[in-house]
């Protein structure tokens, strides 16, 4: 087909026009991967950071722990004997914490890291062997043991010391059975002589990163969070029966009983995985560029597909013929916008640099339409075209929630604005390129 024909065939030119389309669609998925990469990298430099400090931190426990003497007979018929843990839970378990949160940077990264000053206190009932099936003459009393998980004992900032019964006990880093936790402190206390409840307290001082979880361990467990920091997430299973969220920070406090999680209070072995019914809170950063810059990119194909229609409906009502790289200039502008948000959203706040990124594309796209339509009022019609879509984007970004049938509206209202315009355009002449407003 020869370029007069091309020039001449309004479905020809159509056809061309979506290759070129698709074909943008190449590079806007390259910037996708750029943006997941440059996310990779800060979640890299924000482990970093949270690896000399402390990471996402996980409290389990206390629990009490009491090894006890099991047989069996080998294969050979021969009576054999055996160490196992029975664990027991506490009755009561009340935590009041307050997170002080910093922001930590690393060249153009950042990330949040936090200090908790946690007071633990409860209390444990008197171990019931005999609902364990377990003979009293078959436990080791003098080795029990009380033992606390910390996902990340780097985060330990001050020595630790349990009041168990009244009596200051140090604690060992280290756990001495693995059945539920690997990673925290343990101590030993003889309960040979124990005839009452017991009742406990402690102090931690944690740094961590991002998240802090607890595992309701307590047949009624309470927890207690305050901080300043004004963008928290409630997360797990378990949101706060109360919370005040205000420009000081917020304060939350959740209630759990020993009935709403899915392991019992005491048990023998590793059973249960006290991991999975965890619950806190996560500080988030206000604004993730980089979040708000994929879901921008989402929209790439709508905004080359509506612009491209604009030209196009200009084309058809001025009887104009637009050369398929002109559109192909046009579209790669389009493109740019996501590397000019992507990059100056890593300095500047994401408002600012949508507003500036946006600004620029609308302007370079318009003095261009200039010289390609050689008609003002034409050019001003798709510079408002453009403005609306970043605008009705920006709108979109804002409104997560809504943002599928804020774009379907959008789809909508363009499809009938092009329906009106061309209502009186005769399409058989039109591709016979021969001019037919009635």
């Amino acid at each position: 087909m020869s370029v007069a024909d091309m020039r001449q065939s309004v479905s020809v030119r159509l056809i061309v026009i979506g290759i070129i389309a698709l074909v943008l669609l190449i590079p806007a998925f390259l910037t996708k991967s750029l943006i997941a990469e440059r996310e990779l990298r800060r979640d890299q430099v924000a482990s970093e950071i949270s690896s000399n400090w402390g990471g996402k931190q996980l409290l389990v426990g206390p629990i009490l722990s009491i090894p006890f003497r099991y047989r069996w007979y080998s294969d050979k018929k021969e009576l054999t004997t055996g160490i196992k843990y029975a664990h027991f839970l506490p009755e009561r378990l009340d935590i009041e914490g307050v997170v002080n949160p910093e922001i930590r940077n690393r060249g153009i990264y950042e990330t949040v890291l936090y200090n908790s000053e946690l007071q633990i206190s409860g209390a444990f009932g008197l171990p019931n062997f005999a609902e364990l099936g377990i003979e009293r003459e078959d436990m080791i009393l003098e080795d029990a043991i009380v033992s606390m998980g910390i996902s990340d004992m780097k985060g330990v900032r001050d020595s630790i010391n349990i009041l168990w019964n009244g009596e200051k006990l140090s604690v060992n880093s280290g756990v001495e059975t693995s059945d539920l936790i690997s990673s925290g402190f343990s101590v030993r206390t003889d309960m040979s002589n124990q005839q009452s409840a017991i009742e406990f307290s402690t102090r931690l001082n944690l740094n961590g990163s991002f998240e802090l979880l607890f595992s309701p361990v307590g047949k009624e467990t309470k927890v207690e969070l305050t901080s300043n920091w004004q963008n928290p997430s409630f997360i797990g299973s378990f949101l706060p029966v109360e919370r005040e969220l205000n420009q000081e920070g917020f304060k939350s406090n959740w209630k759990i009983l020993h009935i709403n999680r899915d392991f019992p209070q005491q048990w023998v072995g590793s059973r249960y995985n006290l991991g999975r019914s965890v619950f806190g809170v996560n500080l988030l950063l206000s604004v993730d560029e980089y979040q708000k810059t994929m879901r921008t990119i989402k929209y790439a194909i709508l905004f080359i597909a509506l612009t491209f229609l604009t030209f196009f409906v200009i084309e058809i009502l001025s009887n104009k013929a637009i050369h398929p790289i002109q559109y192909l200039l046009i579209g790669v502008a389009l493109v740019i916008f996501y590397t000019l948000l992507l990059s100056l959203s890593e300095y500047i706040p994401f408002l600012y640099a949508y507003l500036i990124a946006s600004t620029g594309i609308v302007t370079l796209i318009s003095f261009y339409s200039i010289s390609v339509l050689s008609d003002k009022s034409q050019t001003l019609i798709v510079a408002i075209v453009l403005i609306i879509l970043y605008g009705y984007l920006y709108i979109v970004l804002q409104l997560q929630d809504f943002a599928l049938i804020m774009g379907s509206a959008l789809l909508f209202i363009a499809l009938a604005l092009m329906m009106y315009l061309t209502r009186r355009v005769d399409w058989f002449t039109v591709v016979s390129n021969k001019k037919s407003l009635e």
